[in-house]
C-alpha cells in the first residue's frame, strides 16, 4: 500500500446537503491511490453553502516544488498592496544567482526551465507583473528566482503564516543545487495550499481585488494534465503545479459553470511511474467533480 495513514474527514452542512455516497468517494479514492507507488496527500473543501471537506494525509510534509510560486505570487502583491513596490516596476532580467548555503553564483539551466522564452530577455527589463505572470502560466524558474530575490523568501514565508499556512516553508527560488543537496528545500504540505487558496477564493487574500486579480492569472495556466485534465470544458480551473523527480502536484480552485467552487490539492513524493500517477490524480480530480455535481 502506497499510504500508510488515511484520514477521511467529512463535515454535512445544517441542511444535510451533499450527503450521498461519501463512502463510496472515500473507498474509490483510496482505492486509486493504493494502486500506486509512492506517497500521496489530498485536501478538498467546498466553498459555499454545501459545506464538505475531505482530507487525506493533510499535514504530511512534501518538497513543494512549483507549488511554491503560489505563495511567492501572493506575497508580491501584498508588498504591493503596502506600497514597498509596484507590479509594473522595470526588473532586470538577469541569469546569475546566489545560493542560501554560502553565497556562490549559479545559473539557470534553459532546458530545465519551461519558461524559456524568458531567457531571450536577458540583459533588459520586464515589469514585475510579467515575471509573476510567467512564473505562474509557464513555471518559469528563471522568472521565480528574479520575484523571490526582490521579495526575499523570509517576508514570503511570513506572511504565509499571517495566512493561516503553518508548515509552508519558503527557503529559496529554484535549482540552488547545493541549497538542495544540503536539505535545504521548500516544503508544503495539502493543508496549508488549501488554507492559502481558500483565502484567494473568499477574497481574502491580500485584499479582494488582489484575490481577483490573482484567480485571474492562475486562470491562463498552461500546465494542465492533473485537476483540470479530465473535467468539462466549461469547467474552470485557477492553479499552480509543481513538479521535480518523482514529485506530481497540483493545486487550485475549481470553478463550475454555475459559479459554484472548490478547493483541491493534490500531492504526490516518491512516485515509481509518474506518467501512470498523474493519470490517477486526474481520474480523483473527476471523482471529487462528479461527486459535487451529484444530485441531493
Amino acid at each position: 500500500m502506497s499510504l500508510l495513514l488515511i484520514t477521511f474527514i467529512f463535515f454535512i452542512s445544517e441542511n444535510n446537503l451533499m450527503s450521498q455516497n461519501t463512502g463510496v468517494l472515500k473507498e474509490q479514492i483510496i482505492k486509486k491511490l493504493q494502486q500506486e507507488q509512492g506517497g500521496f496527500a489530498v485536501a478538498f473543501k467546498t466553498i459555499g453553502e454545501k459545506r464538505c471537506s475531505l482530507l487525506i494525509n493533510e499535514n504530511e510534509v512534501f518538497h513543494a516544488a512549483s507549488t511554491m510560486k503560489t505563495p511567492v505570487m501572493i506575497e508580491a502583491f501584498n508588498q504591493e498592496n503596502k506600497g514597498i513596490l509596484s507590479l509594473s516596476d522595470s526588473i532586470l532580467v538577469k541569469n546569475k544567482f546566489k545560493s542560501i548555503v554560502d553565497g556562490s553564483a549559479f545559473q539557470l539551466e534553459i532546458g530545465r526551465d519551461s519558461g524559456e522564452k524568458l531567457y531571450d530577455f536577458i540583459g533588459e527589463k520586464k515589469p514585475l507583473g510579467s515575471l509573476v505572470y510567467d512564473m505562474i502560466i509557464h513555471s518559469s524558474n528563471l522568472a521565480t528566482n528574479l520575484v523571490v530575490e526582490i521579495l526575499g523568501a523570509k517576508n514570503i514565508t511570513q506572511t504565509m503564516r499571517k495566512l493561516g499556512a503553518a508548515n509552508i516553508n519558503i527557503l529559496r527560488g529554484v535549482e540552488d543545487m547545493k541549497a538542495y543537496e544540503a536539505g535545504l528545500s521548500n516544503i508544503t504540505t495539502a493543508m496549508d495550499l488549501l488554507v492559502l487558496y481558500e483565502k484567494i477564493a473568499l477574497g481574502q487574500a491580500i485584499s479582494k481585488p488582489a484575490s481577483q486579480q490573482m484567480i485571474e492569472i492562475l486562470l491562463d495556466q498552461k500546465h494542465n494534465s492533473i485537476i483540470p485534465a479530465l473535467l468539462p470544458d466549461d469547467v474552470k480551473v485557477a492553479h499552480k503545479t509543481g513538479s521535480i523527480s518523482g514529485v506530481r502536484h497540483d493545486s487550485g480552485i475549481v470553478i463550475l459553470p454555475d459559479g459554484r467552487k472548490y478547493i483541491l490539492v493534490l500531492l504526490s513524493k516518491d512516485l515509481e511511474n509518474p506518467k501512470k500517477s498523474i493519470t490517477a490524480m486526474a481520474q480523483i480530480s473527476r471523482l471529487i467533480y462528479t461527486f459535487v455535481n451529484q444530485k441531493d
